[in-house]
Formats: structure tokens, sequence, C-alpha cells
């Protein structure tokens, strides 16, 4: 009877625990340590090695998954890092101001929030200034008799930018639309002349049909002192409207896209030779009309939303957190466009049919 009791005793002392006691804690690291290594070899051999239990493994994966960070069993090598909501915040703001160093806090704002993350301007600009951002000094001037078109296709306005590419003389041809600020069409030409501006215009019309009106400054490539330009002709043909802008702030938008332009492609690139500023150039304009947010849109909108009609539907998505990134709405290629139109003209009805007139 004896030598049972010492057995049994004997048997009891030689179990040992497989788990840690109840509510034992483990640091940061010690997560870290433990999920890497159930990576690199399986939850069962973490939990021996470590004296760990399944269930904490998995549900610190869990966690790690709802924090946006990488599962164990996702694949890949590298440290696992659990990351903290604030260390998130910082990191998607510094990784969208260098993918676009010419933008300033606001829009910084703006542009995580339309793909769905939402964060204060000051919070912004404070991270921003701990990595290096100087806020520019510029005297803001107050807009005069400012006015803006009711729909797309109102008012088009025509200007060019001038730079150098390596001691080349470029001038950048910008079609902007009033309503949306959406470039129509663009061109780049080492000098102003009417040729490049009517094969833009005439591209312009036949995508996304005939504006109403136009409007540029008194240049020599849209304008003559004598008679009548050969751009004015073209718009006589189309029966457009055309407006001679007095002074820059009457054809501001466009004169604001130049700016942009500038600061945004040309300051922060270095181009190669002529063909790699054309597709850079290419490139920002197609970032301008479908991804990048535009503060006289409201801050959050881009130019496609308002061009194609999809305003409403893209400020609901936002509000609900689902981002507005949706190339499929707003893109030429995969929408209708206004191929078909009876107008009023004069009091007289016209058909026009892919920017042609075909009666009235």
């Amino acid at each position: 009877m004896l030598s049972t009791n010492v057995d049994s005793g004997a048997s009891g002392l030689a179990k040992k625990k497989t788990c840690p006691a109840r509510g034992k804690r483990y640091s940061k690291a010690q997560k870290e340590e433990i999920l890497e290594y159930a990576k690199a070899n399986s939850v069962e051999a973490a939990s021996a090695r470590f004296n760990v239990t399944d269930a904490s493994i998995y549900e610190w994966r869990r966690a790690l998954k709802r924090r946006g960070g990488k599962d164990g069993s996702s694949g890949g090598v590298g440290k696992i890092e659990v990351e903290d909501p604030t260390l998130d915040r910082n990191r998607r703001i510094i990784n969208m101001w260098r993918q676009h160093p010419g933008y300033g806090p606001s829009q910084v704002r703006n542009m995580l929030k339309r793909s769905g993350f939402k964060v204060s301007v000051g919070t912004v600009r404070h991270v921003m200034e701990e990595n290096g951002y100087l806020p520019p000094t510029l005297k803001r001037k107050e807009h005069v008799g400012r006015y803006e078109a009711g729909r797309p296709r109102e008012l088009y306005h025509l200007d060019f930018y001038h730079y150098y590419v390596h001691k080349q003389r470029q001038c950048v041809l910008f079609i902007e639309d009033d309503y949306s600020r959406f470039i129509a069409g663009w061109a780049m030409t080492p000098t102003e002349k009417a040729d490049p501006v009517i094969e833009s215009f005439d591209l312009a019309v036949q995508r996304y049909g005939r504006p109403e009106g136009v409007m540029t400054d008194r240049g020599s490539a849209f304008h003559s002192w004598k008679g009548l330009s050969r751009f004015e002709a073209l718009l006589e043909d189309y029966e457009i409207n055309y407006y001679l802008a007095k002074e820059a702030a009457v054809n501001g938008k466009v004169e604001a896209l130049n700016a942009s332009f500038q600061k945004e492609c040309v300051a922060q690139n270095e181009f190669m030779d002529l063909t790699d500023a054309a597709r850079a150039t290419g490139r920002w304009v197609e970032h301008y009309n479908h991804r990048r947010t535009h503060h006289g849109l409201g801050g959050l909108l881009v130019p496609a939303d308002r061009f194609y009609g999809v305003a409403e539907q893209t400020l609901k998505r936002i509000e609900q957190g689902l981002g507005a990134d949706t190339a499929q709405l707003t893109s030429a290629d995969s929408r209708g466009l206004d191929l078909f139109r009876v107008v009023s003209y004069g009091g007289r009805a016209q058909i026009w049919l892919m920017g042609e007139k075909i009666l009235g």
C-alpha cells in the first residue's frame, strides 16, 4: 500500500505543466519572437518551445491581422511588426507625402481620406514637420469676381506653361474644363503655335464632345490682332462661344493648373530628354484627372468625379469609409461618352454627332 502511494506521488511529481500559469503576461518583444518562430516552423513547435498555449498564439495572430499587420502564416521573410495605431498613422502620412512631395498637409489629408483613412490636418502637418516639412511662405491673394461653370463642357480654359528641359524651351498646352478642372487635352511643343492648339482641341472634341465656350489669353496661338486667327476660325466652325481674358486672374483656373504642374511634376523630376518629359507629363495628367484631390472641388473629389457625374456616389463611398479610388467609374475608356447631342443655338435646333454638326 505504501509502495502504491509512493509510486502515485512520484508519478504526480513527474508530470510537467504544458502551458504557462493562468494570467501570465507576455511583452511585445516576447510575442514578436514567438510569432516569428511560429511563422518559420509551426504553431505547435512554438507552443512547445516557449511553453505557451496554441490558443494564445492564434489569438495574437488574429489581433495582429486586425491591426493591419502580417499574419504569421501569410508567407514571406522578415520580422513581424506588431504596430500600434500611432505608428501606422504616421507611416501612412509619410508614405503619401513621399509619393507626392509637392503636396501640403491638407492635400495629404484629403488623399488619405479619399482612400478610406481619416486623420486631421493638424496631425498631418505635425507629422510632416517632424520629418522635415517646411511650410511655404506665400502671400495669399483674395480672389475677386470668382465664377464657376454649372456643368461639364460649359467652358474650357486654354493656356501654355513654359519650362526648360536641358536648356531646350518647351511649351505645354493645357485644355481644362472650368466646372470639373478636368484636363480634356494637352500638348508639348517647342513654341506657341496654332497647329498643336488646333490638333489638341480637335482631339478633345472628338473624345469628350463639343464645349459651349472657350476662354484664352491674347497669346498669338489663340488670338490675332488683325483679322480672324486660325483657332478662332475653328471655334466659329464648331459654333463655340469665344472669350478673351483681359488679365490673368480672369483665366485663373488654368493659371492655378500651371502652378500645380510646376510644383508637382516639373520641380520633382530631372528629365533625361524631351521624350522622358512628355511621358512624365502624361502620367501627371492621368494622376491629376483621376487620383489627385482638388481643393476647388471641396477637397475630396478629383476632376474626373465631376466631369463624369459621379461626385455624389464618390462622396457617399468616402463617408462610408469605403475609399473612392474607383477607376472603373471615372475612366474614359469604360464609360459612355456624349456622342449624340441636340442643342439650341441662337434659337435654332442643332444635332451633333461625335463633335460634328450634322443638322442645323
